[in-house]
């Protein structure tokens, strides 16, 4: 699923320079993010980058777009051609 930014956000703009697919901008009111852009990371990191810098945790996964790793990490190789992502790319769905 992509993530989306609830409206307890504070417009503070932390998560926008974090996001891998430049899927995160400013709304009228808040921050919104794509969903045709989110992969929720996989493919960059272990974690959502939005969650993590969110001072008030308004990146929330959005259960109106439920997708699989499987679904986000094909959406990140069409995004990003040029990056070899491997088989053993970071995503939150794997366990340590």
């Amino acid at each position: 699923m992509a993530t989306h930014i609830t409206e307890e956000c504070i417009n503070c703009g932390a998560c926008e320079p974090e996001c891998p697919n430049e899927a995160i901008s400013e709304g009228d009111e808040t921050y919104v993010i794509d969903p045709d852009l989110c992969t929720e990371c996989v493919g960059f990191h272990e974690y959502e980058a939005c969650q993590a810098v969110c001072p008030v945790e308004c990146c929330l996964p959005d259960p109106e777009h439920r997708e699989t790793e499987d679904q986000l990490i094909a959406r990140a190789r069409k995004l990003h051609a040029d990056k070899d992502f491997g088989s053993d790319f970071p995503s939150r769905f794997r366990k340590k």
